[in-house]
């Protein structure tokens, strides 16, 4: 069984798209491990984004995430169920995401893009201890 950490960031809060991104990963198969509605503060921000700090664009990405609530995700399914949420969320860019993603279909730019989905297995086990280290998922 595999596992991977999803966010609907706050664009996808405030846009009200909450429900259908979570039944495009239902229908497929997934399951919800655990869920937790968050606002992300900027030590969090730091954290997930580590990679990201010194680069130019972190202070509007961590801006940006922190700005309203986040929904935090475990999703659960096959081996390799992060690269079955990464195909389903389509490319970053909404512009060159394939309609039938959420990107492809919901998203309208790059820095407001609806979701994260963990990049690789380890990427997924650190992210989840992150947001869900106090629950044992």
């Amino acid at each position: 069984m595999g596992a991977t950490l999803v966010l609907c960031k706050p664009d996808a809060v405030e846009r009200g798209l909450v429900g259908e991104i979570l039944g495009r990963f239902e229908r497929k198969g997934l399951r919800i491990a655990a869920a937790r509605l968050l606002r992300i503060d900027a030590d969090l921000a730091a954290r997930h984004y580590a990679e990201h700090v010194e680069r130019p664009f972190y202070p509007e990405l961590r801006d940006f995430i922190g700005r309203s609530p986040t929904l935090a995700l475990v999703l659960e399914g096959p081996e390799e169920t992060y690269a079955i949420v990464r195909t389903l969320m389509g490319p970053t860019n909404p512009a060159a995401a394939p309609p039938g993603t959420i990107r492809g279909d919901f998203g309208l730019e790059v820095t407001e893009n609806l979701v994260h989905g963990s990049d690789s297995e380890a990427a997924a086990a650190r992210e989840i201890a992150l947001f869900f280290g106090d629950l044992d998922v």
